[in-house]
């Protein structure tokens, strides 16, 4: 499988603490292995964002993808919860 990184995704990542970077990196990399890892929380946000997926990256952030096709997801939105849901 493929992730990619969108470029409104890379635009927000580099503004976030290193420490959540980290972890972001972290969490795809287990997403790679197994996307249905429990830890990952991998759950359908399809109310506010048709198609798209979200993923824990910590206890308050959450990394937003879409599936391509069944070998590629692009990484679409990352933030706290409240940034990704708020109206």
């Amino acid at each position: 499988m493929e992730a990619i990184l969108h470029q409104s995704f890379k635009k927000k990542f580099r503004k976030l603490p290193p420490k959540i970077q980290q972890r972001f990196f972290e969490r795809v990399e287990l997403f790679l292995n197994d996307k249905f890892h429990p830890v990952l929380n991998n759950h359908s946000v399809a109310a506010a964002y048709p198609g798209w997926r979200s993923i824990n990256i910590t206890g308050d952030y959450r990394a937003l993808y879409e599936e391509k096709d069944d070998d590629v997801v692009v990484f679409t939105k990352i933030g706290t919860h409240s940034e990704l849901y708020s109206s």
